[in-house]
This record gives C-alpha cells, structure tokens and sequence, in this order.
C-alpha cells in the first residue's frame, strides 16, 4: 500500500441517518456536461470545481484541489480594507486585489516557472517611503484592471502569464465593505453591541461576532462566477476567516441562490482551530450553526473536518445533519504543530469525498 492509499484509506465517514442523495452531476436532464470550449465532456473527465473562499484558507483549498483537477475556479471574497489592498483600494476606488492574488499563487504549479511566478507576485517592498508593504501581485492586477477595463478579463491574463492551474474570479465587481455587530468590541462594555465596520477590524476584534452583511447589502455577482457556481460538478466553501471570508458568499443574492440551485454538490471544509479574534471558543459545530443562521436555506452534501480537531463528533454530526450533510473526517493538517493544512493531505481527503460522494465515475 502507497503512502497516499493509507491517507485515503484514513478518511472516516460519518453519515447522518435517513440523509438523501441527489443525482448525479453527470448527464443532466440526459444532456451530457460541456467543457470549457463548449465541448461535451466525456465519462471520465475531470470534475469542474468551485472553491469559494478568501485570504489563507482559500490558497489551502486551492493548492490541494489543483492536484486532483484541471478545471477549477476560485470565486474570491472582495471586502479587504486593510494593508496592502486597503491603500490601492482608499487611493484608486479598485477592487482589493489581495486575495485574487493570493488565489493565483495557490495556483501556481510546483515547476520552476510556477513557483518563481508565486514568489514575484507575493513579493513586498520594503522602503521607508510610500511602496512600503504593497504587494508586487496587487500592483500587477491593479495595473490591468486599468489597461483592459476589465477585472474578469485582467484576471484571465494574469493567470496565463503564472501558468495558473486554474481561474480566479472576484465575487463581486464592487468593492464591498463588512460590517459586523459584535458584542463586547469595547471592553469596557463587554455586553453592548456595537457596529464594527472593516474587514481587518472585524478579523482582529476581541469581542463576540454576532452576525455580518455587506454594503452595499445587495451586491451584484460576477456573473461569470454565477456561471461557474451553476455548471459546477462540486463546490467547496471554506475553509478560512468564518465571517470574514466564508460566510460574505451567502450575502451576495445572485451567488447564494446559484449555491442553491445548482445541481453541483456542496463540501464545506472546516476550519484547524478557532481563529483569534472572529471565532474565539468556537466548536466545530458551532461554525455550522452561525453559518445557518446566515444562510438558513442552504444545503450541503460533505463537511470536511480534521479528526484530531473535532472533540464531540457526535454533535457535529447532529450539526451536519440540519443542512442534510454527511461528517467526513480525514488528517488534513500539517505534522508541524501549526493549525496549517497540508495540500498533499487535503488533496486525498477531497479526491475521495469526489469519488465516495459524487458518484460519476473515476476522473482520472
């Protein structure tokens, strides 16, 4: 047995009882599926996957999903206001650029030219002057974004440039701003509620996040991530900062009702450790409860977890069962202690949940 089919071997399934499965993505309505191109897909194919996300925890999903398909898009939070992507957006009424290039580096492949291409991009400057801080990747895609007119298209011809095994796509072509209502952001009033507004504020607050929404509260969609949302085979929400970069998805109405409707099934990879600030405290079950409280109508097939980091599975369980999901439980994180995960070993624990759960037939 290979080291990579005693990790797979390792995914432990846990499925709620009387959960129903959907058909599969293959053949609908006896049609078969089309490639990029417009070409039919043949039996067999790669499966066309969705991963929604922002910041690090979206560059981990992306660097495993690049390993086990060649069609795979990224659909990118744009609510950044701090850094780096804070100025360019303060200075030049841009988009943040930060997370689609963090997205692209994940991209990369692990050839010379892919990784030297991922170190250039996420490259920053050190000076004592204005260039302090900003971002090679932010100044490339910004700079695009002026020439074409065009933030899909830019987006495009950057990925080309880095060999990018993949495509990435903001969520939304406004500049979004996160407001939060969080209790006991001052602690000298640790049971008011107060408004926080910013993304980097809300990341960072010591207080109880209660809930978020954008404003504009009703954001257009990208309407080329609409399209792939709804011509997906699977969509992968998280993992990542839980109100900050996962959960702005489904406050955007055209996204949200893409996630929905489509046909494609749904896997929400949870998060290693609670994250200071936004989820202090937070249990793996408790994740899924505040992102129904978001999204009440939302349904999902697969929640990934790490199994050294779920305590009470049987609550996850129960948690995973409102939403109409089975629990798969796999070794996803790094050996060096870090609440990291590990591509290689994401990779596995995705590929499987694929097979097990889509039931279209090998990819490879």
């Amino acid at each position: 047995m290979t080291g990579r089919t005693l990790r797979l071997s390792r995914l432990r399934r846990v499925t709620p009882e009387g959960r129903g499965g959907r058909t599969s993505a293959e053949g609908r309505g006896g049609k078969p599926a089309e490639g990029r191109g417009g070409r039919p897909r043949r039996r067999g194919a790669q499966p066309k996957v969705v991963a929604l996300g922002g910041g690090m925890g979206l560059s981990a999903s992306l660097a495993a999903l690049r390993r086990i398909t060649g069609d795979l898009t990224a659909v990118v939070t744009v609510a950044d206001d701090g850094g780096s992507s804070g100025r360019l957006r303060a200075e030049l009424g841009v988009l943040p650029p930060g997370d689609l290039r963090k997205a692209l580096a994940a991209l990369c492949g692990d050839d010379d030219w892919g990784q030297t291409w991922a170190r250039v991009i996420q490259h920053r400057f050190q000076s004592q002057g204005e260039m302090h801080g900003h971002a090679v990747g932010n100044l490339l895609i910004v700079a695009l974004w002026e020439q074409l007119g065009d933030h899909v298209q830019a987006l495009d011809l950057v990925g080309k440039l880095l060999g990018a095994h993949g495509r990435v796509l903001p969520m939304s072509a406004v500049p979004l701003e996160l407001q939060a209502l969080v209790k006991g952001h001052d602690p000298g009033r640790p049971e008011d509620i107060d408004t926080v507004r910013g993304q980097a504020t809300v990341a960072l607050t010591t207080g109880e996040v209660q809930s978020v929404h954008l404003v504009p509260h009703d954001p257009p969609a990208v309407p080329e991530a609409v399209a792939a949302v709804r011509d997906a085979d699977w969509v992968v929400l998280g993992p990542g900062s839980w109100f900050s970069s996962v959960i702005p998805h489904l406050l955007v109405p055209e996204l949200v009702d893409a996630l929905m409707d489509t046909k494609a099934r749904r896997v929400l990879s949870l998060n290693l450790a609670p994250q200071p600030g936004e989820t202090e405290g937070f249990s793996p079950q408790r994740h899924l409860e505040v992102l129904g409280r978001h999204a009440p109508k939302l349904a999902l097939d697969v929640v990934l977890a790490d199994e050294a980091a779920v305590p009470d599975r049987d609550s996850l369980t129960d948690a995973a069962k409102r939403f109409g999901a089975a629990v798969e439980l796999a070794p996803v994180a790094r050996t060096d202690g870090t609440p990291r995960h590990d591509p290689e070993l994401l990779a596995a624990a995705y590929d499987r949940i694929f097979r097990m759960h889509g039931r279209i037939g090998p990819w490879r």
